[in-house]
């Protein structure tokens, strides 16, 4: 691509060689022990690179795993230093397998679980109404809302307050405050309108005072450490900030309607995502719903958990009915009033679809999360697959849809569906 294009694109300068920006993990890629050959792991692997040539994604993390055994494990471009609007002299940090990523709104993912994990517990029922443990959020006529809806973006507040400056985002004390005060667009659950940033803050909120501790306690506890997570913390300790990638606002400036959405969604355009996504002071904060921080292996570990019915290296994180009750479908395939694309939901997950979904072709059965629209975390128990792909750049509409389109047909094409008594878990 030329560098008017590049320019006109805000698409970062790609090399001829892709093998000098490609990182692998050989002691992390085990594909024999799954029965994969290296066609399939090359196929997929080729189809990342189609979306790297397309230069809206200064670096990409790639991890995938069949039948519990990781087969890919990769990373391509740079953390930092190749965006569209760096300077050519500019250090150019390279992408690792071990470089920390915001997965923007796939944080969902994860802290629903740790939602679900609290009913296990029995410390919260999630048909209480979240008054109930927190009676300040009773105001503005939210009495009724239950844990259930604000899970499964029926909660009746998708946004924040419209002009609400962005700083409140890392002020605990005022989100909440707005966030009870706030009047709902409805209270019977009867509609889905995604929850981009408020559903998280309210999940938090329950969550610190049922357990009398705080959320970043809750999930070193409960996820972090017994799974084995370097990073995988809500927002990133000063001392690391520099070792997070960065976030580009790439592909064409996006024009209503596409922008008009974008805004009702994150409450500001594409480039104030970038900057604010920059700054240390939400890098360093705690966002339940949007700044959990870790790798694609990490995130791709916590699906495959998942997958697992609850259990990761022979340790037991939580029940499998716990994972059931997480990825089952609550209502029917809606037009969702917040993105206005249709969306099956569970009460934490996004879900897949027959005759396709979300997550490819014949997806019924596979669960997980977007990030900021083109990071992708998901598992397939038709499959056997957890797939975590991630990645820098945060172009909303532009020419590398079908390339990323391509990556989930390849995934899902290479796996072909297995028979249903041999699944690991299987989705109502």
């Amino acid at each position: 691509m030329n560098r008017i294009a590049r320019r006109a694109l805000h698409t970062s300068a790609v090399p001829t060689d892709l093998a000098s920006v490609t990182h692998r993990d050989e002691a992390g890629e085990k594909p024999e022990l799954a029965g994969v050959g290296p066609e399939v792991v090359e196929a997929i692997w080729h189809s990342v690179e189609r979306l790297y040539r397309t230069g809206v994604h200064p670096g990409i993390q790639l991890s995938v795993r069949h039948r519990g055994e990781q087969i890919l494990h990769r990373a391509i471009g740079h953390a930092s230093g190749n965006g569209p609007h760096d300077a050519v002299d500019a250090l150019k940090v390279p992408m690792t397998t071990e470089t920390p990523i915001c997965y923007f709104s796939a944080s969902k993912a994860v802290t629903a679980l740790l939602i679900h994990i609290l009913a296990e517990q029995g410390l919260v029922n999630l048909m209480d109404p979240v008054s109930y443990y927190c009676p300040e959020f009773a105001g503005g006529g939210k009495r009724t809302i239950t844990i259930h809806q604000v899970l499964s973006h029926r909660g009746g507040i998708p946004a924040i307050p419209r002009e609400t400056p962005i700083d409140v985002l890392w002020d605990r004390d005022e989100i909440w405050r707005l966030l009870c005060e706030a009047k709902p667009v409805e209270v019977d659950g009867a509609k889905v309108a995604y929850h981009a940033i408020t559903g998280g803050f309210v999940l938090q909120r329950v969550l610190e005072k049922v357990t009398g501790d705080t959320i970043e306690a809750y999930i070193d506890r409960h996820l972090r450490k017994p799974m084995g997570m370097k990073w995988f913390t809500y927002g990133i300790a000063p001392a690391d900030v520099d070792k997070l990638a960065g976030n580009y606002a790439t592909g064409p400036t996006p024009r209503f309607p596409v922008s008009w959405i974008v805004n009702r969604a994150l409450g500001g355009d594409i480039r104030t995502v970038e900057r604010v996504s920059n700054d240390p002071r939400f890098q360093e904060a705690v966002i339940p719903a949007g700044n959990l921080c870790g790798t694609a292996e990490e995130m791709g570990r916590f699906f495959q958990m998942m997958l697992n019915g609850g259990v990761w290296n022979g340790k037991r994180i939580c029940s499998e009915m716990t994972v059931r009750r997480s990825i089952q479908q609550f209502g029917s395939l809606q037009i969702d009033r917040t993105m206005m694309i249709p969306m099956r939901f569970s009460a934490g997950m996004m879900l897949g679809g027959n005759p396709v979904g979300l997550w490819g072709q014949q997806s019924r059965h596979a669960f997980g999360h977007i990030g900021l629209i083109n990071k992708l975390c998901w598992a397939d128990a038709a499959r056997d697959i957890s797939v975590s792909l991630l990645n820098t750049g945060i172009p909303i509409v532009g020419h590398h849809l079908p390339a990323l389109a391509r990556f989930v047909y390849t995934v899902c094409d290479r796996f072909p569906l297995i028979p249903e008594n041999r699944r690991p878990l299987v989705a109502a």
